[in-house]
C-alpha cells in the first residue's frame, strides 16, 4: 500500500487508514477521510461533486450531500491548517468542485504481514499487485464494506437523534459550548440607526440560539448589552459570562444596501476561527442573519466533533421577511421593547406599522403580544383593556408560525396573570423552552410561575437556567431574589437583592421587596433606613406607602397613620400600581376588611396581583379569613 507524503508534515498512510501530522495521528470522520484521499488520488485536477458523491455514497442517492461536502472540505483545511483565500493545499474551482494543488510524494509500503490471529498465511506478504494498489483500484469487497459501514453509522446516528429528540425522557447534556454575540457595531456615524445594529445583534443572538441548542447555548441580549458602551478584553468577557466563543461584527447600512462583518474568535487563545464580510441589499438582511449562523454553527460544530444537525428547517421558516420596511419597523419596535418601562407604549407603535406593512410578519405580532402583556403586568394600564389585545396578537402570531417561542410565552403570560389558567400557562411556557431552550426570559418567566406554585425546586433550576443565558441581567438577578423572597429564605434574598443594587442602585425592582425581606426578619431599622437612603430615586408617593406599611408592621400606629395620610395626599396615588400599594398598607395597619375588599375587586379586574396570593408572605395576616380562603380557591392557587 501507499502513504502519500505532502506540505513538509504530513503523512497519510493508506495502511493504517490515518492521517498524520509530524508522525501525531488526526482524527476524521471516514467521510473526511475518504474525501482527502479522492483528492490526493486526483492531485492537481479537479474533483466535481458528482465524483464526490459517487465516490463516497454511490450513484443515485438521495441524500442532502451539500452539507457533508461543505463540511467534510471545512475539517479538511482545518487539519491541514489551510486557507480557502489563498490555498496551498485544497483549492475551491466555483460553482465546479476541488483541486488538490500541494505536491505529493508516494511510497509504496511493503504489506504488512498476516499473522496467525488474523486467520492468514503468518508469513507471506500479499500479492505485489494488491500491496500496490491505489485506493482507487482496492477490491469491490473493501469498498462495499466501506458502504455498509457507512450507512451503520447514518442509521445509527438517524435513530440516535430521533430517539433523543422524541422521548419524552430526553434530557440535554449537562454541558453546552457556550457563545456570546457582542453588540454590532453601528458604523453609520448616525445614533439613530442604533436601532438597527441592536436589532440585528438580537435577531442574530434568536438564529444562533435555535440551530442546536442542546450544544450551544447562546448568551442573551441583556447580558451582552452591557458591552456596547464599555467594551472589555475578551478574556474577561468570556470569564464573566462564561462562554468559550466571541462573535464581534458591524453594520453598515444605506437607504438600499447593508454591509455587515462578523469575525468568531476561540476565547481561549482569541484566535479568529472565521470571518468574513457580507455585501447585501436590505430586503436580503433576514437570510443573510441565517446565513452567518449556518456558518457559525458549521465551525463550532467542527470543532467539537459529532453533534446532532443544526435546525436548518427552523431558520428557513425564519429566513425570509416580507419587505424590508416590515423588518425595519420590527427592529425598531425590538429596540424600544428593550428599554421596557416608558418605552413600551412606543414599542406598541412600531410594531402595529410592522403588521401594516405586511399583516403575515408573524415576529411582529410576538413583539406586540409581549408589549401589551408587560405594560399589564408592570401596571402601565387596565389589564381588561391590555391583556385582551395581547392575547389576540399572539395567536395572530401562531396562526402564522406556530413555532413562534416568544408568542408562547406571551400566552403563557396572559394566562397566568389574566385568566389564572395555570395550566395553561404552563403549558405554554414550557412550549417556548422547547422550541428555543436558549430563551432566557422563558426559563425566567417561568421560575416566576413556579415560586408562585410553591414548586421552588423547579423554580430554582428555571432561574439558574436563566442567570446561564443571561448572566448580567439585572432583571434575572433580581427576580431570583423574589424567589429567594417567596421560599422564605429572607437571608439569601438579602444578600441577592444587595448584589443587584450594588451592580445599579437606580434598578428599582429589588427595592420593596428588600424592605419587605428586612419586615420579615425583624429588621425594621434597616427597612426604613433602605427607603431613606433611596426616597431621591422612588417618587414621594411610592416612599410614603413604604415607611407606612413598614410601621404598621411594627406596630407604631401613630406613624403609620401620618405615612398613611402622606401618601392620600399624593396626586400620583392613582391608578393600578399605587392601589396595590394601599393592599400593603391595608395589611400592615389590621385593615383586614380593607385589604380583602380591595383584593377582591382586583381579583375582578383580573389584577397580576392575584398571581402572588399563595406564597408572599404578606398576605399572611389574611390567610386564616374565610374570606382569603374563597379568593384563593377561586383563583385556582388553594389546591396548587
Amino acid at each position: 500500500m501507499s502513504c502519500f507524503r505532502f506540505g513538509g508534515d504530513f503523512e497519510l498512510d493508506l495502511r493504517a487508514y490515518q492521517l498524520r501530522d509530524r508522525r501525531l495521528p488526526i482524527k476524521m470522520k471516514p467521510i473526511t477521510m475518504e474525501l482527502l484521499l479522492l483528492l490526493i488520488e486526483h492531485r492537481g485536477e479537479l474533483v466535481t461533486r458528482e465524483q464526490i458523491v459517487e465516490r463516497i455514497w454511490g450513484k443515485g442517492v438521495f441524500l442532502d450531500t451539500d452539507n457533508s461536502i461543505n463540511g467534510a472540505i471545512s475539517r479538511i483545511r482545518q487539519v491541514l491548517r489551510d486557507n480557502s483565500e489563498q490555498p496551498r493545499f485544497v483549492q475551491t474551482v466555483t460553482g465546479k468542485g476541488y483541486r488538490f494543488i500541494a505536491p505529493v510524494e508516494e511510497i509504496i509500503l511493503a504489506a504488512k504481514p498476516a499473522t496467525a490471529a488474523d486467520g492468514a498465511p503468518s508469513s507471506e506478504s500479499l500479492p505485489e499487485s494488491e500491496a500496490s494498489s491505489s485506493i482507487g483500484g482496492r477490491s469491490s469487497s473493501w469498498r462495499w464494506s466501506f458502504l455498509l459501514a457507512i450507512s451503520v453509522l447514518l442509521i445509527a446516528a438517524t435513530s440516535v437523534y430521533f430517539l433523543r429528540w422524541n422521548s419524552p425522557a430526553a434530557t440535554q447534556p449537562s454541558s453546552r459550548v457556550m457563545l456570546a454575540v457582542l453588540p454590532f457595531e453601528n458604523l453609520t456615524g448616525d445614533a439613530s440607526q442604533d436601532y438597527f445594529s441592536d436589532g440585528m445583534t438580537e435577531e442574530t443572538i434568536t438564529q444562533l440560539g435555535s440551530l442546536n441548542p442542546a450544544h450551544l447555548g447562546v448568551i442573551a441580549r441583556t447580558s451582552v448589552s452591557v458591552y456596547k458602551h464599555n467594551p472589555k478584553p475578551l478574556d474577561q468577557v468570556g470569564r464573566e459570562l462564561g462562554v468559550q466563543y466571541v462573535l464581534e461584527g458591524s453594520v453598515r447600512r444605506d437607504s438600499e444596501n447593508v454591509r455587515v462583518t462578523a469575525q468568531l474568535i476561540q476565547v481561549k487563545d482569541q484566535t479568529h476561527v472565521w470571518a468574513k464580510q457580507y455585501d447585501r441589499k436590505l430586503s436580503d438582511l433576514l437570510a443573510l442573519q441565517s446565513e452567518i449562523a449556518l456558518e457559525i454553527a458549521d465551525e463550532i460544530q467542527l470543532r467539537l466533533g459529532d453533534h446532532d444537525k443544526p435546525n436548518v428547517k427552523r431558520l428557513a421558516a425564519r429566513s425570509a421577511p416580507p419587505s424590508s420596511e416590515a423588518y425595519d419597523l420590527y427592529l425598531k419596535g425590538l429596540y424600544f421593547w428593550n428599554k421596557r418601562e416608558g418605552s413600551l407604549p412606543i414599542a406598541v407603535d412600531y410594531f402595529q406599522q410592522a403588521i401594516a406593512k405586511d399583516p403575515n410578519y408573524a415576529p411582529a405580532y410576538a413583539g406586540l403580544a409581549n408589549a401589551y402583556g408587560l405594560m399589564s403586568t408592570g401596571f402601565q394600564g387596565v389589564p381588561n383593556e391590555l391583556m385582551p389585545k395581547a392575547r389576540a396578537a399572539a395567536m395572530e402570531g401562531l396562526r402564522r408560525d406556530e413555532g413562534l417561542p416568544q408568542a408562547h410565552a406571551a400566552l403563557a403570560l396572559v394566562a397566568e396573570n389574566y385568566d389564572y389558567d395555570w395550566r395553561t400557562a404552563e403549558n405554554e411556557f414550557r412550549r417556548a423552552i422547547e422550541l428555543d431552550p436558549n430563551y432566557a426570559t422563558a426559563h425566567q418567566w417561568y421560575g416566576e410561575y413556579l415560586s408562585w406554585m410553591g414548586r421552588f425546586e423547579e423554580a430554582f433550576s428555571e432561574s439558574e437556567q436563566a442567570r446561564k443565558l443571561d448572566p448580567l441581567s439585572l432583571i434575572v438577578a433580581s427576580d431570583r431574589g423574589a424567589v429567594l423572597y417567596r421560599a422564605r429564605r429572607y437571608d439569601d434574598a438579602i444578600a441577592q437583592f444587595r448584589s443587584v443594587l450594588e451592580r445599579d442602585q437606580d434598578f428599582g425592582h429589588p427595592y420593596s421587596y428588600l424592605v419587605m425581606c428586612y419586615v420579615r426578619t425583624g429588621r425594621f431599622t434597616d427597612a426604613l433606613d433602605v427607603i431613606k437612603r433611596h426616597m431621591g430615586r422612588l417618587n414621594e408617593a411610592w416612599s410614603q406607602a413604604e415607611v407606612a406599611t413598614v410601621y404598621g408592621f411594627m406596630g407604631q400606629n401613630a406613624e403609620a397613620e401620618k405615612a398613611l395620610a402622606q401618601f392620600e395626599g399624593e396626586k400620583a396615588a392613582s391608578g393600578p400600581l399605587y392601589r396595590t400599594m394601599r393592599l400593603g398598607i391595608y395589611i400592615a395597619t389590621g385593615r383586614k376588611d380593607q385589604a380583602i375588599a380591595l383584593l377582591q375587586g382586583l381579583f375582578a379586574e383580573h389584577s397580576n396581583v392575584v398571581t402572588s396570593l399563595k406564597t408572599d408572605s404578606l398576605y399572611d395576616p389574611l390567610r386564616d379569613d374565610p374570606r382569603f380562603q374563597d379568593l384563593l380557591r377561586r383563583a385556582g392557587l388553594a389546591g396548587q
